[in-house]
């Protein structure tokens, strides 16, 4: 390898050795392999081809790897049908276009995953030679009529740039010692024609951002690897830092960083939220491909002269406790922070995490310590409470080889996830039970409400509009076609006008409204949640409250109203496991056909089997729907959907508001997972009462300890709270101790100011920014809430 000007072997050795066990270590390699490879092309070479392959690690005799290595070998033969370099109109049969590039790069990507089985040993393909050849004609073929300095891009510059760069550097690695040094030159020059600069990309040569950064990176640098060049690496190693040393596009460090330099909004944020494309979250989607992508360069460069030693390294903890954790409910990723790859049937059936996992596998390497250690709990527990998906049954024989590696290990798992999580930055929340998990979507004037581009995602509409996601044990539900064949205009929690939008109508749009976020206890499934609804293509509005306390969320909705049109609020819609699920209404059983379809009167409480409970402390009408939904892929993503029919079976429970609605309101207990005698229990004696539902304030208490949650949308009293202008607010009771927990979820306000009227209390302890003083009546709590984004703020109390 050509170092970077002014290195020599000597200085490469002696700056790795000073690193230590800090270094990311490729999977397969010691420390001491490691730096004995630094400056070698050809051992960096085999680190890629480790990571592709498994390398060294592949023990034929352990059951799991050999039918890892027989899944390479099956993937393979797929990818070969219809592979012949005599075409003239493309490699393969179904990808002859030239105005789709996805064509150009599924090409390349079947190229590499061929290339990948004749690489690896045990696949029948291992070594063919008549193999070989049939894959050097197809890279010459795409050479000469596709890819390279001769050809001019056409539709996505993603699939130029990244998507085909990133299949055909792998492939040839994998061929490397058949491709010749003619062949070898064609494929850098063509990859370096769409790719020159890590900096980089896009047609107009735009600085890239976020996962777009690394994926260029990643290109950039095994390109450096094929051609022996130190000076790319550094150049790669830098970008992932700074550009130019200005800072502003920095991918490791976070995006709301206080050092005085402004981060470009792509990227991760310290509170674990992840945005790509300006304003949206992508924490299941860009977010993912960013750590896959960078768990690969870390290994590439580790222990060489352009390792990376950026102090911003660390932050990667915080992405995966923070950012991707909460977000996995037992191997699936919240929809509402995976963007338009919800529509796509590849990402269904929780391969989404699958990535999350092999990226932590990447990195524990290189973390040494306490961040090792928690990251293989992680693991741990993301594989062995996913039993819809069995991760050692489908990931690569290279990851298969680090995980038994990690599920042999001492640490124990980190055991089920209980916890509620806000994420301020991307307008979500997450709030995790023993037995279930739930996902709330909101967006602002800060907030994209969805994204479709590319023909994807075209029936995204309400994705943002107060949905809740709810995850039990039935771990397929978001899988199995869901989102083709859900009613999209009737999804969970939203409240919408009834009807169907245009494809793709609004998106990319934020809210006229600035109030969305909450509040939440620390170390405590606590948490006040809300958004002020403001839909697009309408006149509908209203406010949206979800106070999450343990096993119950209270749902209150106030000041919905809208100048025409149906206005709806879906309390459930529900994919059903067993299309016979027993609904109970009061207590008596609904009909099980699916073409079941009422108007339910006052109801009290509803249970729905397999789901949970549901709880109305005001006797609400409501409809409810059992039926046959049929659609196909296609209908929600032109770019990669089929048109074969799916038919899944739905519950869908709502309230109608009727038309042209003003100052409409609900208010409903969701018990998830709760057991029938639970669910009529509490009807009876409901667990949270309604203290207040207004415009200006929403709030609920519960029974057991007199916890005070509450929404505030402008200045107002909720009993014994009273607070000046926007917050969210929780006050809880343990003993002699008293915790507030307040924030500004408009993100505007300098601060909060909130009057407590309970005499006798003192300040405990207080987080800095939050101050108490002593009034006639009790306590008057000042915040200084401003450049928080939304953050919560605590300050502890005692009785004196």
């Amino acid at each position: 390898m050509n170092p970077a000007k002014g290195a020599t072997r000597r200085t490469v050795l002696a700056g790795a050795a000073a690193l230590g066990a800090a270094v990311t270590l490729p999977l397969s390699l010691t420390p001491t392999a490691a730096y004995a490879a630094a400056g070698d092309a050809a051992a960096l070479r085999g680190r890629w081809h480790t990571l592709l392959t498994g390398g060294a690690g592949l023990d034929p005799s352990d059951e799991r790897i050999a039918a890892a290595v027989a899944r390479t070998g099956r993937a393979a033969t797929t990818a070969a049908k219809g592979l012949d370099p005599s075409r003239t109109d493309g490699l393969f049969a179904d990808l002859t276009s030239t105005a789709l590039s996805n064509h150009v790069t599924t090409s390349f990507k079947r190229l590499a995953t061929i290339a990948t089985a004749w690489a690896v040993p045990g696949t029948p393909q291992h070594g063919d030679t008549t193999l070989r050849d049939l894959l050097l004609a197809g890279v010459d073929w795409m050479l000469t009529n596709r890819y390279g300095p001769g050809h001019t891009r056409f539709d996505n510059d993603w699939d130029w740039e990244i998507g085909s760069a990133l299949a055909l550097n792998d492939a040839a690695v994998l061929l490397y010692d058949e491709l010749g040094a003619e062949r070898l030159g064609r494929i850098t020059e063509a990859v370096r024609h769409y790719t020159p600069d890590p900096n980089l990309w896009r047609a107009d040569r735009q600085i890239a951002t976020g996962a777009n950064r690394v994926w260029v990176s990643t290109v950039v640098a095994v390109n450096a690897v094929l051609r022996d060049d130190g000076d790319s690496l550094a150049r790669v190693r830098d970008a992932l830092s700074d550009v130019e040393g200005s800072g502003a596009n920095s991918v490791l460090a976070f995006n709301d960083r206080t050092d005085g330099t402004a981060g470009t909004g792509e990227g991760f944020y310290s509170d674990g939220s992840f945005l790509q494309h300006y304003k949206h979250p992508y924490n299941g989607g860009y977010g993912k491909e960013l750590l896959n992508s960078l768990s690969r360069l870390l290994n590439l460069l580790a222990g060489t002269e352009w390792r990376v030693t950026d102090p911003d390294l660390d932050n990667v903890r915080s992405w995966v406790v923070d950012g991707f954790d909460p977000l996995l409910a037992r191997g699936d990723v919240m929809a509402s922070v995976c963007g338009r790859e919800i529509a796509r049937p590849s990402k269904q059936g929780h391969a989404s995490a699958q990535t999350v996992i092999e990226a932590v596998l990447r990195l524990i390497p290189g973390f040494p310590g306490d961040t090792a250690d928690e990251f293989t709990a992680l693991v741990k527990q993301w594989i062995a409470e996913d039993t819809y998906r069995d991760f050692l049954a489908v990931t690569d024989p290279a990851s298969l080889v680090a995980a038994l590696g990690i599920i042999g290990s001492a640490v124990p798992a980190r055991g089920p996830l209980v916890a509620h999580k806000q994420h301020p930055r991307m307008d979500k929340a997450a709030h995790h039970r023993p037995s279930f998990a739930l996902g709330i979507s909101a967006y602002s004037s800060r907030i994209y409400n969805y994204e479709s581009i590319q023909n994807e995602n075209l029936h995204g509409w309400h994705l943002s509009d107060g949905m809740v996601q709810l995850y039990t044990g039935d771990l397929g539900h978001y899988s199995e076609d869901y989102w083709p064949t859900v009613d999209p205009a009737r999804l969970p929690g939203t409240t919408v006008v009834a009807g169907r939008p245009a494809d793709a109508a609004g998106q990319r749009t934020t809210s006229t409204a600035d109030w969305a976020g909450g509040t939440a206890l620390p170390g405590t499934t606590l948490g006040a949640y809300g958004m002020e609804l403001r839909a697009y293509g309408s006149t509908l509005h209203g406010l949206k409250s979800w106070f999450c306390l343990d096993d119950v969320i209270a749902c209150v909705g106030s000041g919905i109203g809208a100048e025409s049109g149906t206005v709806e609020t879906v309390v459930e819609n529900r994919k059903l496991s067993d299309p016979a699920a027993a609904l109970l209404v009061d207590g008596s059983p609904a009909p099980t056909g699916t073409d079941w379809s009422a108007e339910l009167g006052t109801v009290r409480w509803v249970h729905l089997e397999g789901t949970g409970g549901y709880v109305f402390p005001e006797p609400t009408a409501l409809r409810g729907l059992r039926e046959e939904r049929t659609a196909t892929w296609r209908e929600i993503n032109l770019k990669y959907g089929t048109d074969t029919p799916v038919t899944r079976p739905y519950l869908t429970l709502w309230q109608d508001h009727g038309a042209a609605p003003a100052g409409a309101g609900y208010f409903w207990l969701q018990a998830p997972a709760a057991s029938v005698a639970r669910t009529r229990r509490w009807s009876a004696a409901p667990p949270v009462e309604l203290v207040a539902r207004s415009t200006a304030v929403h709030a609920v208490r519960r029974a057991a300890d007199g916890l005070l949650a509450a929404n505030f949308w402008a200045a107002g009293t909720a009993q014994e709270l009273t607070c000046d202008g926007p917050a969210s607010v929780l006050v809880r009771n343990e003993g002699r101790t008293l915790t507030v927990a307040l924030s500004d979820p408009t993100q505007l306000r300098p601060s909060v100011v909130l009057d407590l009227a309970r005499p006798g209390l003192t300040v405990a302890a207080a987080d800095p920014g939050i101050r108490a003083t002593a009034t006639r009546r009790g306590l008057r709590i000042t915040a200084d809430t401003s450049g928080l984004h939304g953050a919560t703020l605590n300050l502890t109390l005692k009785r004196s």
